[in-house]
């Protein structure tokens, strides 16, 4: 009874596990076109799995139980030699099986490798840094960091590369992983949800001390909502009007001279995240919420935030020092 009571309560574990999966926002739960193609090739794979352990499980019971010892036995049961329609039956089987896995997967894969039509799609060049992500759309000229911002229904043509190690770009909602290699550009074509939605997005591949915390958000909008955020993007930069906002732009780009790194127009290029449209943003340093106490934690020591970041740390401003410089960098929307 106990032996049953502990099988009970994995089975409830792992049930309960594959239900959290199956709506935690993952692979599972796709939203995207060829999301949803992958978890079929998923589906597919897993009941062809399961329906040969359950025959193969259910044969190995049955023999054991069919065959097993009869009481007042002596001696060796009749032994039977090799039978060749079941050798050919239980070879070519499998053989079928792995062929259906297998074509099905070479040619998803195939079919999902090809771009889709530049006419319609909206290219992206993505960049993988440490630990951050870099998004330049070359048809409207923006540069921006962590918030790749998309219309609804929309294909997308993905080039992605990277400017250090090897990273490996995940939608898990709206498309499989893809690496981002230094020296190499690779193409990836996903197609956006009809939702207006924020969709979670993460760095794959080990890639050093922040490699658990580069994520990045998918934010999807209307057309119309796209639109205008192109048009916000490409104007220029804010003018400070406050005390404060023009005290931290001077601290911006004199006293921690943070423009040596970091643009505030979508059009310019820099070492850091370009940061047009950084209050606008969800998150600072790709994880924690977009708030003033955050935004404080990073200014002052990044590597305490996010361990491996690059940034330096500008602990020695004061508090209305870092409060100034807080307030100008809310301009930026």
């Amino acid at each position: 009874m106990k032996r049953w009571n502990v099988a009970g309560r994995m089975a409830l574990l792992i049930a309960g596990i594959a239900l959290l999966l199956t709506g935690c926002g993952g692979a599972l739960d796709p939203e995207g076109s060829v999301a949803k193609d992958q978890l079929k090739l998923i589906n597919l794979s897993f009941f062809i799995m399961l329906t040969v352990m359950v025959v193969v499980f259910g044969l190995f019971f049955y023999v054991i139980i069919r065959f097993r010892k009869r009481k007042g036995q002596t001696g060796y049961p009749k032994q039977i030699e090799g039978s060749h329609k079941l050798e050919i039956i239980w070879t070519a089987i499998p053989f079928l099986l792995i062929m259906v896995i297998a074509v099905t997967t070479v040619m998803m894969t195939f079919e999902q490798d090809k771009p889709a039509d530049e006419s319609k799609a909206i290219k992206v060049q993505v960049i993988g840094h440490q630990f951050w992500w870099e998004f330049y759309y070359p048809d409207y000229d923006i540069r921006t960091a962590q918030d790749l911002v998309l219309p609804t229904g929309s294909w997308v043509n993905a080039e992605l590369t990277s400017s250090d190690v090897i990273h490996s770009f995940w939608i898990p909602q709206l498309a499989g992983k893809l690496d981002a290699n230094p020296g190499l550009k690779r193409n990836l074509a996903f197609q956006t949800s009809d939702q207006v939605k924020v969709y979670l997005g993460k760095c794959a591949e080990l890639c050093g001390d922040g490699h658990a915390l580069m994520d990045f958000k998918t934010v999807v909008k209307s057309p119309e909502d796209f639109n205008a955020w192109v048009e916000k993007m490409k104007a220029p930069a804010p003018e400070s009007t406050t005390a404060a906002e023009i005290a931290g732009q001077e601290i911006f780009s004199k006293t921690a001279q943070c423009l040596t790194c970091h643009a505030v127009t979508s059009d310019a290029p820099g070492k850091g995240p370009n940061l047009a449209g950084f209050a606008s943003r969800e998150t600072v340093g790709g994880f924690r919420p977009n708030n003033d106490e955050w935004l404080a934690k990073w200014i002052h020591n990044p590597e305490e935030v996010k361990p491996g970041a690059t940034m330096p740390g500008f602990d020695f401003l004061t508090d209305q020092e870092t409060d100034d410089l807080i307030a100008y960098l809310r301009t930026l929307k």
